[in-house]
């Protein structure tokens, strides 16, 4: 066991994926005696090195895992790197009291870590906001055994075995069906017909530097028609729409009706005759 737990450059999914699988492949399998006392090892004594020998000799359950989520388009080595993850949190969380199997325990774990990491990566899963839609993908995904569109029958058998309406399976499998083009894909100079990545076509323009100098312009124009107008004020205007409008801590009607001995409605009409005023200046 110990030769097998040696680091070794297969530990990596995300470097070549062939020779880790093949290496999670060799590390033994843990016996229930083993796992048990590897279990009540880390549980009561947080033994560290029990953790690392539980958690390698399951990568290869987190490899079976993560391939049936290879139809969703997503690299299966980020896959599998969520789900173990997911198995790490699970071995973490074994209690080795409860009767049970860490491989049955951390079968929740893995897929949930990998459906969080599918639905924050995959666009088709970002517009299925509520959760009844986002139960609705994973299972429709595991309902469909080929290939081909549904026919109006097996839409039905879907829709009754999950308890949905018939329209909302159709629209799924729709989404089920396009891809994610990608942004930056390099273009394709012998054919000007060919498929032409978004990088080459799509304009930002808010980095436009004429439209970033005139809106930097307008601001700056608008501003200072701003202070010119309400210097046009009088005194008591001018309080009222700097108390009201401009200070951080805005006045209260009452609070400048007490100021001035007024009624709080006269402090409206006048905020409402110096705001008329105001624009009009700004206008002109």
């Amino acid at each position: 066991m110990s030769k097998a737990l040696q680091t070794m450059e297969w530990m990596a999914p995300g470097g070549n994926l062939n020779a880790y699988i093949q290496g999670t492949a060799t590390v033994p399998m843990l016996t229930l005696d083993e796992e048990r006392a590897l279990g009540e090892a880390l549980y009561y004594k947080e033994d560290l090195d029990a953790a690392r020998r539980m958690v390698m000799a399951h990568l290869r359950f987190v490899v079976h895992i993560a391939r049936s989520y290879n139809g969703y388009g997503l690299p299966l080595a980020d896959l599998i790197q969520e789900g173990n993850v997911g198995l790490m949190k699970a071995v973490r969380r074994f209690n080795p009291e409860k009767g049970v199997r860490l491989v049955s325990f951390a079968v929740h774990w893995i897929k949930a870590e990998i459906h969080e990491f599918i639905l924050r990566n995959w666009r088709i899963v970002k517009i299925a906001t509520t959760k009844a839609q986002r139960k609705l993908f994973f299972n429709l995904r595991s309902a469909k055994k080929q290939l081909q569109w549904l026919t109006a029958d097996e839409a039905q058998a879907v829709a009754d075995d999950l308890g949905v309406q018939i329209k909302d399976v159709m629209e799924m499998e729709m989404r089920l069906t396009a891809r994610d083009p990608a942004f930056d894909a390099p273009a394709n100079d012998d054919d000007d017909s060919s498929f032409q990545a978004p990088v080459f076509f799509l304009e930002d323009k808010s980095a436009d530097p004429a439209q970033l100098a005139e809106n930097d312009d307008w601001e700056v124009d608008n501003t200072t028609r701003l202070v010119d107008a309400v210097k046009n004020l009088d005194e008591r205007s001018r309080d009222i729409i700097q108390r009201r409008w401009l200070n951080d801590g805005k006045a209260t009607l009452h609070e400048l009706a007490d100021k001035y001995g007024v009624s709080a409605e006269r402090i409206r009409q006048l905020e409402k005759n110096a705001m008329k005023k105001v624009r009009g200046i700004m206008e002109a």
